[in-house]
């Protein structure tokens, strides 16, 4: 059976120009040397766009899925994924709003940020378990894929809910998004989860108590760390240029700590 991992991001909030303005990630990502395409994968009827990233390396690579946040598949989650090849990874980013556009287009089609949110709050659970599902399987059996598969989702609860959903799954790796609530949501969680939270979150903070409590109920491994002075999004607002000092450090401190869990599979 291949190890899978589920590595999350959550929602981000932050809404001024300087959060959602990108071309800052869009040159970057044009700049890039590496092999990046788009990919259609199947199921059913249903086709997922997908953005893909290579790195140049010799043996075979672990496989990362790039699940993007509530902004659809932007130019940050497909900069992500050419981040994640940069560091020896295969990357995947699929467009989980794909068909939602008229003409059945994606987030690209959806009209801006109002349109992308509405329909991202539309889209039915079972709907997204299944596209990532698909996702995975379609990456692991790439000729120059390993068989391990990382995920990395724009909910901090949906690495929770991924970790409920799916057996397979090694790690879960949850950025400041809120966890179930429910023992027997947790009681269906096979591996451990670890926690990336910013010291000025106190909304998903408050939570975390609770969740200790509930995952050493269930003989659970829940281990969150804490970036002091970060706000909520700060992986994202740690790479803007106009970024705070405090999400810039959280930023790069998250980032090592990930890396070197992912060289742990």
């Amino acid at each position: 059976m291949r190890a899978t991992v589920a590595v999350t991001f959550t929602t981000l909030t932050l809404l001024g120009a300087s959060v959602l303005a990108q071309d800052w990630a869009k040159a970057r990502l044009e700049k890039s040397p590496r092999h990046l395409e788009w990919v259609k994968v199947t199921r059913g009827q249903r086709e997922v766009n997908c953005f893909i990233a290579y790195p140049e390396v010799k043996d075979k690579a672990t496989a990362v899925v790039v699940i993007h946040e509530i902004f659809g598949l932007t130019d940050w989650a497909r900069g992500v994924a050419d981040e994640l090849a940069a560091a020896g990874y295969i990357a995947i980013a699929p467009d989980l709003l794909s068909g939602a556009a008229p003409g059945g287009g994606g987030t690209a089609e959806l009209g801006g940020n109002d349109a992308v949110r509405k329909a991202i709050s539309s889209l039915p659970p079972d709907q997204i378990t299944a596209d990532l599902n698909a996702v995975v399987d379609y990456v692991a059996k790439q000729p120059s894929c390993n068989g391990k598969v990382a995920g990395f989702c724009w909910g901090g609860g949906q690495a929770f809910r991924f970790a409920t959903n799916n057996k397979e799954i090694k790690a879960a790796f949850s950025f400041y998004g809120p966890p179930p609530d429910s023992s027997t949501d947790i009681a269906r969680i096979n591996c451990p989860v670890y926690g990336f939270y910013g010291g000025n979150d106190n909304r998903i903070n408050a939570a975390i108590p609770k969740t200790v409590e509930l995952m050493k109920t269930a003989g659970k491994t829940y281990e969150p760390v804490t970036y002091d002075g970060a706000g909520h999004g700060f992986m994202r607002a740690g790479e803007d240029p106009n970024g705070n000092e405090a999400n810039k450090k959280a930023r790069e401190a998250a980032w090592q700590r990930w890396l070197a869990s992912l060289k742990n599979l």
